[in-house]
Formats: structure tokens, C-alpha cells, sequence
């Protein structure tokens, strides 16, 4: 046997046992149909609520898989401008952010567009705008010429890293990416799904950039699913559990591409993860509806630009306590300011004061919704009050 799979003399003709997979197959979608169906059922804004985070959480997973971690709010806000939504506060990003953004949803949001080399480099080109991969130069919009030496997927110490991998010789890119754009864009495998994962290996096995080909291969996952799917809009982050199962991804991956041409256990492998990312999306939904009920909830009271910044914050997992310290630095205002937007959502029953006190003072959301209802309910006796008294 070859000592990597693309040596193979049946290369790159995958096979996988369908009788197999069939059952895993049509679980997949179902789950998929299942999904959509919830979300038709949401109403475009709590939609777009969904995207926005699971594009969000999609850039911030498939880079931390390369072991870069991104600002989440620089990727928040730089999603809610690419999607049209006004979420307040938005904060500037910078070009490595905006280019990895840029080529994920260009992947899903221009997925009935073919994929071309032209659009790969782009693709590439956007998330090295420096033409650097941290300090080290590389070869920008372009295929690696192994100028350096044979690209290679190692770890451990300096000097003495196992190779994990070796990909084919950057001389063979220009043939070889042509045949699998060729595949891609063509009729050859009509499933989505099936298509999604094949390419996926396929482009991680050939890694025909110095740098960023994890990234660009999971977004030309997400577009397969996309066009499986018909929809731009993407309900669920693939990135997200690969990296919540990382250790395992790069143990199938290679043993695939140190295996032959029968490809079942990656597939296998590929569609267990992906039901495992529906199925933590659709247990996400409830965070989402819950925060719906709460802007509805809250609807009545007067709140400032600043308050509805950080409670967002808060609804959308703040980490730590909240302190007037850090509340008067998320919503760039003074101290004083910051006590008294808490002091009225405190009053409001919006926030509740946390036990301990002193300089450790703390605050965080009421368990529900009923509290700013009761209070909004006891506001609105009190205007009868007064309104009733001043007739008399």
C-alpha cells in the first residue's frame, strides 16, 4: 500500500460503502429538513438572530481549530454588517477578522456560484491581507511552490515533530485542483452531504496553500451544505463541533490519507459530526426564543443605547461578574453614568444586585421575565395614581 492516499494508482477515485451509510444518510436529512422547518416557523428576525450567531461562532470555531483565536465582538459585528442588521454598539475589526468573515460568507451566501481558482485565491488572499501567516511570509492568492520544502502537517517539539502528513508535490497542484474543481462543480455526486464531505478531505489532502487550507476546506464543506440545503442561511456551525471533537478530526484524517481509496469511516465520521452540530443547534434554540421573550418583555421600559448594549452582552453569554467597572467600560461612559443605568434596571427588576457587597458589588439578569412584568404592571398603577390624583 501507498504511504499516502493520493499515491494510490486509483487516486483520486474515493469509494465508500453506501448500504452502510444510507441509514446515516437520510438521519442526517431529516435532521437537516427538521431544522429548516423550525426556522421558517421563527420569523425573519429571530432568523437572522440565529445567523448572525452561528456565523459568528462559525469564524471564531474554525480558527481557533488552527489555533488562532479572534475578538468575538470585532466577528460579531463584522457578520451584523455583512447581514444588514443594526445590533448597536458595533465594533471596528480589523483586516485579518474581516477577511476570514468576508470568505465564510461569500462560501454560503454565493453558493450556487462555481468555485473557481480565481475565487479560491481570492478566498486566500483575504485571509492573509499582510501576505504574512503570523511572522513567517507566504505565497498569497496562489498555489505553495514548495520553495521551502514538501508541505508537511507536523506537531511537537521544534526538531523533533512527527509528521503527521506530507502533501502530494506542489507540482502536481495545477492538475490536480483542476480535476477537483472540475468534481465539485460538476453533476458527478449529486448528494450535498456526500459531496460536502468528499470535498473536504479531498482539499485538506491536496493543501494546496502554504497556509489557511483547514479554513478554506471547511468553508467549501459549508457551501456543499449550503446548496444541499438551498439556503444561504446557515442554522448551524460544522466548525464548531469539529473543534469541540478536534483531537478525533485529525485522528480520521489521518488515518484516511494514510489508508486506501474506501473512505467509509471518514464519511461515517463526517456525517456523526454534522448530526451532532444540528442537533446542538437545535438545543441553541432556546437560548434564542428565550432572548426574544426578554426584548419583548422589556419592550415598555425606556432603555438607553448603553443599557440595551449590555444586556445584550449579558443575554449573549457575558463572561465574569458584571461590575459598574466593567459596565462603564463596555458602554464607554463614566462611573457615575454607569451606576445609574444599573440602578434603574435594578429598580425596573431587569438586574438583580448579587449577594456579596462592598467593592465586590455584582450584578446579573432575573431569573425571568416575571419580576419586569410585575414591576412594569406596578408602574403603570402608579401613573394611574398620579394621574387620577392631579384630576382631583
Amino acid at each position: 500500500m501507498s504511504a499516502y492516499i493520493y499515491e494510490e494508482t486509483a487516486w483520486p477515485r474515493f469509494q465508500w460503502d453506501r448500504g452502510k451509510l444510507a441509514a446515516q444518510l437520510a438521519e442526517v436529512h431529516r435532521e437537516q429538513g427538521r431544522l429548516l422547518g423550525i426556522m421558517e416557523g421563527l420569523g425573519f428576525k429571530l432568523r437572522q438572530e440565529v445567523v448572525l450567531g452561528t456565523a459568528t461562532v462559525d469564524v471564531l470555531k474554525s480558527s481557533e481549530i488552527e489555533g488562532e483565536r479572534l475578538d468575538v465582538e470585532q466577528v460579531r459585528s463584522s457578520v451584523a454588517r455583512r447581514l444588514g442588521m443594526d445590533i448597536g454598539g458595533l465594533k471596528p475589526a480589523d483586516r485579518n477578522v474581516e477577511g476570514i468573515v468576508e470568505m465564510m460568507m461569500d462560501a454560503t451566501s454565493q453558493y450556487e456560484k462555481l468555485l473557481t481558482e480565481e475565487r479560491l485565491f481570492a478566498w486566500h488572499a483575504a485571509l492573509f491581507p499582510t501576505g504574512r501567516s503570523g511572522m513567517r511570509p507566504i505565497r498569497v492568492g496562489a498555489w505553495r511552490n514548495d520553495s521551502g520544502g514538501p508541505m508537511q502537517v507536523v506537531s511537537g517539539p521544534v526538531g523533533r515533530e512527527p509528521v503527521h502528513f506530507q502533501a502530494p508535490a506542489a507540482s502536481r497542484l495545477d492538475a490536480e485542483m483542476k480535476r477537483f474543481l472540475a468534481w465539485f462543480n460538476g453533476n458527478e455526486e449529486s448528494d450535498g452531504v456526500v459531496r460536502a464531505g468528499i470535498a473536504h478531505l479531498w482539499f485538506v489532502t491536496l493543501h494546496p496553500f502554504d497556509d489557511g487550507d483547514g479554513r478554506i476546506a471547511r468553508a467549501i464543506a459549508d457551501m456543499s451544505l449550503a446548496r444541499s440545503e438551498r439556503s444561504s442561511q446557515r442554522f448551524y456551525s460544522m466548525s464548531a463541533q469539529i473543534r469541540q471533537e478536534r483531537a478525533a478530526y485529525y485522528d480520521i484524517l489521518e488515518q484516511t490519507q494514510k489508508g486506501g481509496m474506501d473512505v467509509t469511516p471518514w464519511m461515517a465520521w463526517f456525517m456523526g459530526c454534522l448530526s451532532r452540530a444540528i442537533e446542538i443547534a437545535q438545543g441553541n434554540l432556546g437560548a434564542v426564543l428565550s432572548k426574544a421573550r426578554f426584548w419583548e418583555a422589556v419592550g415598555d421600559f425606556r432603555l438607553n443605547e448603553r443599557q440595551r448594549l449590555v444586556l445584550n452582552q449579558l443575554l449573549d453569554g457575558f463572561e465574569g461578574k458584571l461590575t459598574t467597572s466593567k459596565w462603564a467600560k463596555l458602554a464607554k461612559c463614566s462611573h457615575d453614568t454607569a451606576l445609574r443605568d444599573i440602578a434603574a434596571l435594578v429598580q425596573w427588576g431587569i438586574l438583580v444586585r448579587n449577594p456579596e457587597g462592598g467593592r465586590s458589588t455584582s450584578y446579573a439578569l432575573a431569573n425571568s421575565a416575571e419580576s419586569f412584568r410585575n414591576e412594569k404592571t406596578e408602574q403603570g398603577r402608579i401613573k394611574e395614581d398620579v394621574t387620577r390624583s392631579k384630576r382631583v
